[in-house]
């Protein structure tokens, strides 16, 4: 039987069924042509047929062979993997059921408590911003009622009565920067983000803080503009002096303070309407001193008159100048510290840098003196009496602007100063530009 069977076993080419690149087309070809001469027609499929039904049943006999003869072992073997498999579903069960019941207690005890600490929280943070914000819209309030109170000391009284404050100027420009160092920090996490989400705010900015910030801004403007602090003789008392002197340090001090910081570099930074209120008051000089003038040359005898005036106008700078550079600058709340040298520490050296200038007394004269030259020309040009006067007097007229210009760089009697101003010899300059820009365009 043994014998028998490795011989049935033996005459099925098992080889070639299992090759990987087995193809029943190329087997059923390799067949017919094995049993037939390619040049037959028609040829004999009957031979190669039987051979594969053959082959068909032997392969069945051998299973049948074979499942008979070991069933046994194979409902023997089939049991043991069934009880087996039996057996450890019933332990992955009680896995399963323990492992659900682990993450039910879990999801109780972890995961709904969980659930439940974050909406606390997130009600606890939105509580907290809210007060944040309750908090910087309070503080905004408290500083804007404050600033209305300092914008009304500024100027109490009606009429012949009125009084000016002008210390409350700077009052109300360090209650604008408080407001500015809440309002302008608006990132995530700073005390004015969401500010301007709220309409008590917009309010507040609109209908408070613009308009008191324009009112004393222009007020501290008319204050440098109008500034004046007498001549060299003495026309203004020391009292007169002092009160247009301290008007004007609160003034320059409110408009370096209310300069725009926001969108500026410090180290870039420079009090920007501080400068240009101060620019106007040089300019204004420049204009009515330049129009007087030039007028008084067509028409001499009101030369002298005019010159004192000038010379007037210029000891108002020189004043001016005095005052600024010996005022400190005020450290500023939103910008760093910054580290200065003492002489540049003070509110002159913004404008100086400014005009590219080391005196305001030089730059009124050489400015003046540039434009003069164009209007000594076109009297000239005009000719007649007035081109003719001017030409005969040129020496007069020489003498007298040199004058004029060494008595207005002289610093008013009432202004006091650490510095030697109006030593003899150091205008020489100013005085040789003014008097060429008159006397070398008269010609012959």
């Amino acid at each position: 039987m043994s014998a028998h069977g490795e011989e049935e076993v033996s005459y099925i080419d098992y080889d070639t069924f299992l090759d990987p690149n087995f193809k029943p087309s190329v087997f059923a070809n390799t067949l017919v042509l094995a049993t037939n001469n390619p040049t037959d027609t028609p040829l004999d499929l009957s031979t190669p047929l039987s051979k594969v039904l053959f082959d068909a049943q032997e392969i069945d006999s051998h299973i049948h062979h074979l499942t008979t003869r070991s069933a046994v072992p194979l409902l023997t073997h089939t049991k043991e993997q069934t009880d087996a498999s039996k057996k450890i579903i019933s332990e992955i069960d009680n896995q399963v059921k323990s492992l659900n019941e682990s993450y039910k207690q879990l999801e109780k005890e972890v995961i709904q408590k969980h659930a439940e600490a974050d909406e606390v929280r997130l009600v606890a943070s939105r509580l907290w911003e809210t007060l944040r914000l309750g908090r910087s819209v309070g503080r905004c309030l408290q500083l804007g009622r404050q600033l209305e109170v300092q914008h009304t000391e500024v100027s109490s009284g009606t009429g012949n009565s009125k009084k000016e404050d002008h210390r409350a100027l700077v009052r109300c420009a360090h209650t604008i920067l408080s407001l500015r160092e809440i309002t302008e920090k608006r990132s995530p996490g700073e005390e004015g983000h969401g500010l301007e989400k709220v309409e008590a705010i917009r309010t507040l900015q609109d209908h408070v803080v613009v308009p008191i910030e324009r009112s004393i801004k222009a007020t501290s403007e008319q204050i440098i503009r109008e500034f004046t602090i007498g001549s060299a003789s003495g026309t203004a008392t020391f009292a007169q002096s002092e009160e247009a002197k301290t008007r004007t340090i609160s003034a320059a001090i409110t408009l370096y303070l209310i300069s725009p910081t926001i969108g500026v570099k410090p180290d870039k930074w420079t009090p920007q309407l501080l400068v240009q209120a101060l620019e106007v008051y040089l300019r204004n000089a420049l204009q009515s001193s330049i129009t007087s003038l030039a007028r008084s040359l067509a028409t001499l005898p009101s030369l002298d008159r005019t010159l004192v005036e000038v010379s007037t106008r210029c000891q108002n700078i020189i004043a001016l100048e005095i005052i600024l550079e010996a005022t400190k600058a005020p450290p500023h709340p939103l910008l760093p510290v910054q580290k200065h040298t003492p002489e540049k520490n003070n509110l002159l050296q913004p404008l100086l840098a400014y005009l590219e200038t080391g005196s305001l007394a030089s730059y009124f004269w050489r400015s003046m003196a540039g434009s003069l030259a164009t209007r000594v020309q076109e009297i000239v040009n005009r000719g007649g009496v007035s081109a003719r006067t001017l030409k005969t007097n040129r020496n007069t007229v020489g003498e007298a602007i040199r004058e004029c210009v060494v008595r207005g760089s002289q610093p008013p009697s009432t202004v006091t100063t650490t510095k030697s101003r109006g030593a003899k010899g150091e205008w020489d300059r100013e005085v040789a530009v003014m008097v060429g820009s008159v006397v070398n365009n008269l010609g012959r």
